[in-house]
């Protein structure tokens, strides 16, 4: 397996970091992605290379800034830096250096030791996103990445079930006029009208017992049949 080919493991993180988030989006396993952010390092052979890392900067990019805009939900982590206090003119009042928030130390502000000043950036290494709002800001984009939507395919709206003005009728039309390529010697319209009673319930016409409707099936039929004016089937060629 490709270095840089995610491991499939990675589905059972939850929550992830932003780090982690931005490469898996981008497609790659964030194992792969140097610390530094700028290339790609072989965990085994130390080799680098910096191929398609700027999807991966560009996806940390969208994170952040989603997150700094409040689109995006995120339990958000800061590093803190060690500062020394004592005799530090600019120190103008207790808990501050130079407008910088400084953390106390085991709930005192010591006078003597040093103290600790909270980065103003959070650590996206460290601030965790959970998989559920990933997905859900994603979709609000538009994107369904392969990691996170392993069941999304490339099929437009109106076939989409999910799709809030998903039509079953008008899916069930689209659907057979796909399948049925090959009449097979009978009229297109009865050909699609038994693909249409073979697949009735994934497009809600079939009844409580689960027959299929012959009305609803005779209605979607004519609408994807393509030789409405009857006749004898047309040979290849024709």
């Amino acid at each position: 397996m490709d270095f840089k080919e995610i491991n499939q493991l990675w589905r059972l993180a939850d929550p992830l970091t932003v780090e982690q988030a931005a490469a898996l989006i981008a497609g790659f396993d964030p194992t792969a992605v140097d610390a530094s952010g700028m290339y790609f390092r072989n965990p085994e052979t130390g080799l680098n290379d910096s191929d398609g890392i700027s999807w991966v900067q560009t996806a940390l990019a969208a994170l952040v800034n989603a997150i700094n805009d409040r689109k995006l939900r995120a339990k958000l982590q800061y590093d803190a830096e060690p500062r020394y206090t004592a005799g530090i003119d600019n120190l103008h009042e207790r808990g501050y250096w130079g407008g910088e928030h400084v953390a106390e130390i085991n709930g005192q502000w010591p006078d003597d030791e040093g103290t600790y000043v909270i980065n103003k950036e959070p650590n996206w290494g460290k601030t965790r996103v959970a998989v559920s709002d990933l997905r859900l800001w994603l979709e609000d984009a538009g994107i369904r990445t392969d990691f996170f939507f392993p069941t999304a395919t490339d099929a437009p709206d109106y076939l989409d079930p999910k799709n809030s003005r998903y039509a079953p009728k008008l899916a069930a039309a689209v659907r057979a006029w796909q399948a049925v390529t090959d009449p097979g010697g009978r009229h297109p319209r009865q050909a699609l009208m038994k693909w249409l009673r073979e697949h009735a319930a994934e497009f809600a016409m079939t009844d409580d017992e689960g027959v299929p409707v012959n009305q609803a099936v005779e209605d979607v039929a004519k609408v994807a049949n393509w030789q409405p004016g009857g006749g004898a089937p047309k040979t290849p060629g024709e």
